[in-house]
């Protein structure tokens, strides 16, 4: 994965867009554990929801990454 995104002349790395991609699906999955009230078996929230980004953003960076983008 290698390059970046154009956005009107102004380039962006397909890290940050991975990580921002990352954030928003965590953050649904983080949504949907508090609505069912999962999040009261969870040690520290905080750093669950921190791991939950740096897993997500790995998944994306293997699926992604195989295709060459």
């Amino acid at each position: 994965m290698i390059g970046e995104l154009n956005v009107y002349g102004f380039y962006i790395p397909w890290g940050i867009v991975m990580f921002f991609a990352s954030m928003l699906v965590a953050r649904l999955i983080s949504r949907g554990l508090a609505k069912f009230g999962l999040y009261r078996y969870i040690w520290h929230p905080a750093l669950f929801d921190f791991t939950l980004v740096v897993i997500v953003m790995g998944i994306f960076f293997l699926l992604f990454s195989a295709r060459g983008f």
